[in-house]
């Protein structure tokens, strides 16, 4: 009897073990079964992070302003910063006035129009214009008759006084302020009654009209300015630097200025002034930018960047084109219609603008604003993908 429990007890221990064993196994083919997968994920999760690239045309770029620079060499240099005024380049803008005292009849114009050069801008009526007008149709009608009649029958004198009386009407009119082809027009008629003194001053180049201070109606006083016309292509920036800093730069000197939608636009210093401004004890330093975007007006406050010194050449990039991804230094390349993160290297930075040692070569289009936009959509392509999973 006693055996006989034995038996059974030690049967009951064995049948315990191999339960226990068989759980065990079970419970290590489940985990190896879910780390799979988990590992598998991890990877493919892994290989995502360094990829991922955006289709966009020239067209869509350029809506959504995202612009681009090709990557060049470039001086690496010290830089300091100046308060400046965006004014109007002079040497690009005219001013329209009458040269002798006349009344507005009609505009033609408003300010802050495109005007073509030898657009009509405004009309004018003058008794001194309809006299010089009248002048000149009798004196060519005049200069005609003796002409045809020639030297063999009117005298020397004669011919010569109709000659000239017809040469000084015409130039009275130019220097009254009427355009030639008005002139030539008024010649063609030969008809007195159209001697009204009605003129038009046209514009004398292509650009916009910035200033248009007259009311119909107004009598006007010679050189009074009626309209001025600016071709704002390009724009000038006065910064004002003290004495210590006008010495350390020179003509020709790199600059940046950046625009109140943070777009930094290139340009170079053109001139510098010697005199000390009497109130500010300051020199003035004029830049000449780019403004083909229209982000500069005249009379807008700026901060201009100068760079000072130079040093050896280097692949390099405005800083505003590197971002990180990842944790790594990335640039968005693009390639077509292709955007595409490419993590970098960099070295110095100097003068708003980083050294790229690898990653890109000279020659890339790389894109320099709007790179935190690409980022995002770039994240929400990757995050679009994993959920997929």
């Amino acid at each position: 009897m006693r055996n006989y429990r034995k038996l059974n007890l030690g049967i009951g221990l064995a049948i315990i073990a191999f339960g226990t064993l068989t759980i065990a196994a079970c419970g290590a083919s489940d985990a190896a079964e879910k780390a799979v997968p988990a590992a598998q994920a991890e990877d493919e999760h892994g290989e995502e992070e360094g990829g991922g690239h955006i289709e966009m045309t020239a067209v869509e770029r350029g809506e959504k302003g995202i612009k681009s620079v090709t990557l060049g060499m470039r001086k690496m240099s010290g830089e300091f910063i100046a308060p400046g005024e965006v004014t109007a380049n002079r040497y690009k803008t005219a001013q329209v006035a009458p040269r002798i005292s006349a009344q507005i009849i009609k505009r033609h114009v408003v300010r802050g129009e495109e005007v073509g050069e030898g657009a009509p801008l405004v009309t004018l009526s003058s008794v001194d214009m309809a006299e010089a007008q009248g002048a000149l149709i009798i004196g060519d009608k005049e200069w005609r008759r003796v002409r045809n009649l020639g030297r063999d029958v009117v005298s020397e004198k004669r011919y010569v006084e109709a000659e000239v009386a017809r040469q000084q009407a015409h130039a009275k009119l130019l220097s009254f302020g009427m355009a030639e082809q008005e002139v030539a027009a008024l010649l063609k008629t030969g008809d007195a009654s159209k001697a009204t003194g009605r003129f038009i001053l046209f514009a004398p180049q292509a650009g916009t009209v910035v200033r248009d201070e007259f009311t119909l109606g107004e009598f006007v006083d010679p050189g009074r300015v009626l309209v001025e016309i600016s071709d704002e292509s390009t724009v000038w920036v006065e910064a004002r630097l003290t004495a210590e800093q006008a010495g350390r730069i020179s003509i020709g000197a790199p600059a940046r200025v950046k625009s109140n939608a943070d777009h930094w636009e290139e340009g170079e210093v053109i001139q510098l002034q010697h005199a000390l401004d009497e109130t500010t004890r300051t020199l003035m330093a004029r830049i000449e930018i780019s403004n083909d975007d229209d982000d500069f007006h005249a009379g807008q406050f700026v901060d201009a960047v100068i760079a000072v010194g130079a040093s050896d050449e280097a692949l390099a990039l405005p800083e505003s084109a590197v971002v990180l991804m990842d944790g790594s230094p990335t640039v968005f390349k693009i390639d077509g219609d292709e955007i595409e993160p490419v993590r970098v290297v960099t070295g110095a930075a100097s003068g708003g603008w980083i050294e790229i040692a690898s990653g890109v070569a000279e020659g890339d289009e790389i894109v320099t604003e709007k790179t935190f936009l690409l980022k995002s959509l770039i994240q929400k392509t990757k995050m679009g993908e994993g959920h997929g999973h």
